[in-house]
């Protein structure tokens, strides 16, 4: 019987030690990677950029443009909306976006677009939606509307210079959104929903 114990003991503690080694050797092997997810950017339409200093110059969150496309290009001379949600990250200086351009059109913003000490300023409307940050105190909200001079098509990205009065410029390739109202057919029946017409 004791035969028996040793012999099991032998086993088990065998047994204990490789998985103790194999967890050992699992765990060296992430040492010094950098994770796949570390690296991902957040699931937004859009694109994000600083403009000036990291710490004092003005965020741009989600920067893109909604042009909805019924053929293989949006033409020029139609008119897009440029959308995102800019960010004063300077507690005791204000800023103002005094210009954005590109190469794709001409952008005229209306509205006060200037930006509080760590205040935020609201370019446009997701889908017509009022934003909340509305509503804040320290928000502004605008519009830019960009008159096409050239051809832009979804799943290409497009480059816009943003120039603010004290962080200096930015320039970030911006994506098209189609936006999420539902498309309609001719005859006016949803396809999101399965309608025939």
């Amino acid at each position: 019987m004791n035969r028996q114990r040793s012999r099991a003991f032998a086993v088990t503690s065998g047994l204990s030690a490789c998985g103790l080694a194999a967890a050992v050797v699992l765990t060296g092997c992430g040492a010094g990677q950098v994770s796949q997810t570390a690296i991902q950017e957040p699931a937004v339409n859009g694109t994000n950029v600083v403009a000036g200093d990291p710490v004092t110059g003005v965020a741009l969150r989600n920067v893109h443009l909604r042009a909805p496309q019924s053929t293989d290009y949006v033409q020029p001379g139609s008119k897009a909306e440029l959308l995102f949600v800019a960010v004063n990250e300077s507690p005791s200086d204000a800023d103002r976006l005094v210009s954005i351009t590109s190469d794709v059109g001409s952008v005229a913003i209306t509205g006060d677009a200037t930006l509080r000490p760590a205040g935020t300023l609201v370019v446009g409307t997701p889908d017509g939606q009022p934003s909340p940050l509305d509503a804040s105190e320290d928000a502004n909200t605008v519009e830019a509307a960009v008159t096409l001079t050239e051809p832009i098509s979804n799943g290409l990205n497009y480059n816009f210079t943003f120039t603010f009065q004290r962080s200096g410029s930015a320039t970030v390739a911006v994506p098209i959104s189609a936006g999420e109202t539902p498309r309609r057919d001719k005859k006016g029946a949803v396809e999101a929903e399965g309608g025939h017409g």
